[in-house]
């Protein structure tokens, strides 16, 4: 699985009709959208479609056609995000309709080349479990356990500190496995 950490956007034309994409992180797309509807105010369409990981790591999946006929637009929108095996991602298509009718054909055809232009520019980045650990340690260790997290990519994301230090730290499953092979004797698990 795939995910994107920034904003990509293109635009295509097709018989005067405007397609601009904006492929965004899920976490941003309701402040997208509703930045893109003051935006442009004229924008005949706002089609949308996400993916995203919910707590239970169940992908949850949402199109909408706004207003264009059904199936014409946000289904293949959210096709294509399937198709780039991508979550926590969304897509916002703004039309601008061109006085042309497209036909249900061309309609699909002009959201998902939009959408695919935007992904050609895309940085995909790969999905990868992330999990949480509490640990223990003696407090002469901090520079060593410091190091192994920055070579390893682990986050700590919270520092206390008793008569021992308490860290806790965030990283994929395979960072931390690694963590605790080189650093079993100088941490416990709380």
């Amino acid at each position: 699985m795939n995910y994107i950490d920034t904003i990509y956007t293109d635009t295509l034309e097709v018989k005067q009709s405007k397609f601009i994409a904006y492929l965004t992180p899920y976490a941003d797309f309701e402040k997208i959208l509703m930045k893109l509807k003051q935006e442009y105010p004229k924008a005949r369409h706002f089609v949308v479609a996400y993916r995203y990981l919910n707590k239970y790591e169940q992908i949850v999946e949402y199109s909408s056609d706004d207003g264009e006929p059904k199936g014409t637009s946000g289904k293949p929108s959210l096709f294509v995000l399937q198709g780039a095996n991508l979550i926590n991602t969304a897509v916002i298509v703004v039309r601008y309709f061109g006085g042309t009718k497209l036909g249900p054909g061309g309609l699909v055809r002009a959201y998902s080349d939009a959408i695919n232009l935007s992904l050609q520019k895309a940085k995909l980045l790969e999905y990868k479990k992330e999990v949480e650990v509490d640990i223990r340690f003696e407090y002469s260790n901090i520079r060593m356990v410091e190091y192994e997290c920055e070579e390893l990519s682990i986050e700590i994301v919270q520092k206390s500190f008793d008569s021992q230090s308490l860290y806790k730290l965030r990283a994929s499953k395979e960072g931390m496995d690694l963590f605790f092979k080189k650093m079993s004797r100088l941490v416990e698990v709380v």
